[in-house]
């Protein structure tokens, strides 16, 4: 691999959502401010949507790095559970027992009872729901009843959830109108600018270890940004193969021609943007290899 060409204690672009990574662009600066000031507020629903690969895992994970003690935080990453399984997977993750064989009502009750006793504890409790476009309808509707669970004073819990654009859709559907009038703040991430393209770039790189100059040209982050549509985990798959292709050649910088081999090698890239022209950036590389050893031996 490239870690000792490019002086790297470790992959700089992995897409793995690890919050040492995090990287404080505008909408992601804007995303977590609302949040972080939603759930201080103690209001009950809040919704964050994004296009695929925009970065919505980790910015759930950095909220919850974010919260501190007083806080007890229930992380729910796969939302396509009947309401029942739904009810039993929160009571897990906030430690509340239940009975054996318990159905709906006694889980939804058991519930309750734990949450009023955060409650007097003053703990907080945040529950945050990834990929809910795939949460059934009346699952959300759960959901929502779960909501009414309050003191005189306060909701006993508030809920984030975070989803592709599609869960526009779903929440416009008359059976849950209620959950949606609920919703009180709402965020949608746009997508990462070509002016904060080198910053995320370089922010990534020297937390990965890199003490060098600039790695990728201004042709290699116009076309980077190009062919990603300034969608993160895009950014991060072609970054992370035009430093492979670099690597190859035996380069110390990312220009123009790296990064266009990374995007013929991503089937991701859509083909409007793909250089049909280049292979792979591999068969490019043993291409160019092929041709020197031939010509040397000529």
């Amino acid at each position: 691999m490239y870690l000792d060409h490019f002086g790297l204690t470790e992959l700089p672009f992995n897409i793995t959502p690890d919050t040492s990574f995090f990287f404080a662009s505008r909408s992601y600066q804007e995303a977590l401010n609302t949040l972080l000031i939603a759930v201080s507020a103690g209001e009950g629903f809040i919704k964050i949507t994004g296009e695929v690969g925009a970065g919505k895992t980790l910015l759930c994970r950095k909220l919850m790095a974010s919260l501190g003690p007083e806080y007890k935080v229930a992380y729910l990453p796969n939302p396509y559970l009947e309401p029942r399984s739904l009810l039993m997977m929160l009571a897990t993750e906030l430690s509340i027992s239940l009975p054996e064989g318990a159905g709906q009502h006694e889980v939804l009750n058991a519930l309750n009872l734990g949450l009023l006793e955060f409650a007097r504890q003053e703990t907080r409790v945040v529950v945050c729901l990834d990929e809910v476009q795939a949460m059934p309808i009346e699952t959300l509707e759960a959901l929502r009843l779960l909501s009414n669970l309050e003191t005189e004073k306060r909701k006993l819990l508030q809920v984030v959830i975070f989803g592709q654009p599609e869960l526009e859709d779903k929440l416009s559907h008359p059976s849950i109108r209620q959950l949606r009038q609920r919703i009180s703040f709402d965020y949608k991430l746009d997508r990462m600018g070509l002016n904060e393209l080198h910053a995320y770039l370089m922010h990534r790189l020297f937390i990965a270890g890199y003490r060098g100059p600039r790695l990728f040209t201004g042709a290699a982050l116009w076309w980077l940004h190009a062919y990603a549509r300034g969608t993160p985990r895009l950014i991060n798959i072609l970054a992370h193969k035009s430093l492979l292709a670099a690597f190859g050649r035996g380069q110390h910088s990312v220009g123009m021609r790296e990064v266009r081999a990374a995007a013929a090698d991503t089937c991701a890239v859509g083909l409007r943007w793909r250089p049909l022209w280049l292979g792979s950036a591999l068969a490019l590389v043993l291409g160019i290899a092929g041709a020197t050893l031939w010509m040397v031996q000529k």
